[in-house]
């Protein structure tokens, strides 16, 4: 569980405390069942799905490409490869 420092303008905070008073449930709560609300209300909306297959596709893409990057430069991925210039230049 992480823990979350939130500003609050004054007001906010008022109508907050009294309003999570007066339904007799912990402004811990109240805030929490708020953002799961949003948080619902947010994966539901189709232009944030949007959003969210294109970065899908760019994260794949990018892994793609490091996972060449890593193949050129390890073959395999587990063992650098050794060239004729490193052994020499060791000699």
């Amino acid at each position: 569980m992480k823990t979350l420092a939130v500003r609050l303008e004054d007001e906010q905070h008022a109508r907050l405390t009294i309003l999570s008073k007066l339904a007799e449930v912990a402004v811990t709560d109240t805030i929490r069942t708020a953002i799961e609300e949003r948080l619902t209300k947010m994966s539901n909306d189709p232009e944030i799905s949007a959003k969210a297959e294109s970065l899908a596709a760019e994260i794949d893409r990018e892994a793609a490409e490091q996972r060449a990057a890593i193949a050129g430069l390890f073959g395999d991925g587990t063992k650098p490869r050794t060239s004729s210039r490193s052994k020499s230049a060791g000699a």
